[in-house]
């Protein structure tokens, strides 16, 4: 008799939970009304991001156009942008270029969660660092525990190539602007928050 009652409120438990998921989604993932359409969206940049990272020869952006760039041994990371938009989310995005005479792999980028590691070599274990109000952001995940951020093709970066990224997290609050961004053994890059 135990086990029944058991088994029904476990049961509850597991609706409860999938359906308070569905809503954060659909919450999360709604648009906000009509109104003006910029050049680049937060939801444009994943999409193209989330099919694999693309190698490009293309030179790397140069310091006007960066907001930071940090580098570990052959491997430099650019942030190019950070847009806050409407819905309470700030996309990040970049390139990571290696500079090696060898392939690069990213998988200490992915974060040492047990979840994140299903993302492969990717910027799941990515985080932004609000100093002033001592908080942390971690990427955002969909309902399967899946980043919402660029998963590396082949599992990192060809040697001499360059490759975009992103990365979604929740935004700081509107009176902050300026963040750290923070990715595997890679140096903090503080960035600046633009509206999106």
């Amino acid at each position: 008799m135990d086990f029944r009652h058991t088994m029904k409120g476990r049961r509850a438990l597991g609706v409860v939970t999938i359906t308070t998921g569905l809503l954060l989604t659909v919450v999360g993932c709604g648009g906000g009304g009509g109104g003006e359409k910029s050049d680049v969206t937060p939801s444009s940049k994943p999409a193209g991001g989330s099919s694999g990272s693309q190698s490009q020869t293309s030179s790397a952006p140069t310091a006007d156009t960066a907001l930071a760039e940090v580098k570990t041994g052959d491997i430099r990371l650019t942030v190019t942008s950070a847009l806050r938009d409407q819905g309470g989310f700030v996309t990040v995005s970049g390139q990571v270029t290696n500079n090696g005479g060898q392939f690069w792999i990213a998988a200490n980028w992915r974060g040492d969660e047990r979840e994140l590691s299903r993302n492969g070599a990717s910027l799941a274990g990515a985080s932004l660092v609000d100093s002033k109000g001592k908080k942390k952001y971690l990427v955002l995940r969909d309902t399967q525990g899946r980043c919402l951020c660029t998963k590396f093709d082949g599992g990192g970066v060809d040697a001499g190539k360059t490759t975009d990224w992103f990365a979604q997290f929740p935004a700081p609050p509107q009176d902050t602007t300026t963040v750290d961004f923070q990715v595997g053994g890679m140096p903090p890059a503080s960035i600046e928050i633009s509206q999106g």
